[in-house]
């Protein structure tokens, strides 16, 4: 069936509306955090950081700033938790891409990573130590997924 709409409209059909997250992952990871007595974290902070220009010693004009929302942070600690979806962040294990529109979904998924890579290169530029986590491992193995958060926790930045 044709859309409806022409691609200018469908752009900003699309653009409007707003994430909300994914709901049963973050509570799935929420029931990690407190079945291992995890405290002192909260949802979705926006973290704002600067690229800088090494050689320069300049802030960055070339890249916006970096904000983010983790999925939950560890403010005194400084630590973040990503907890990545299977199919948008590209899991080598499970992700499965769409029979059709490849092209769009395979420079979708690439765009998300590379959003990803900066975000952690970011932040830990910025003393944030960053834990990710994927879907599939908040229902295989939380004893993993909990020693993981345990350890950036411990570490010194």
């Amino acid at each position: 069936m044709p859309d409806v709409f022409d691609v200018a409209k469908r752009s900003d059909v699309m653009s409007r509306i707003r994430a909300r997250g994914n709901k049963t992952t973050e509570l799935a990871m929420v029931a990690v955090l407190r079945s291992f007595d995890f405290t002192g974290w909260r949802r979705h902070l926006t973290i704002r950081i600067s690229e800088r220009n090494e050689a320069a010693g300049r802030l960055a004009r070339a890249m916006p700033p970096l904000v983010t929302k983790p999925d939950f942070v560890f403010r005194r600690q400084k630590v973040v938790i990503y907890v990545d979806g299977c199919f948008w962040h590209g899991c080598p294990l499970h992700m499965k891409p769409p029979g059709g529109n490849a092209t769009f979904w395979s420079e979708k998924i690439a765009g998300n990573k590379a959003r990803d890579r900066r975000a952690n290169r970011l932040l830990r530029r910025a003393g944030w130590r960053v834990v990710r986590v994927w879907e599939h491992e908040l229902k295989e193995n939380t004893r993993m997924v909990a020693t993981r958060i345990r350890r950036a926790l411990r570490e010194r930045p």
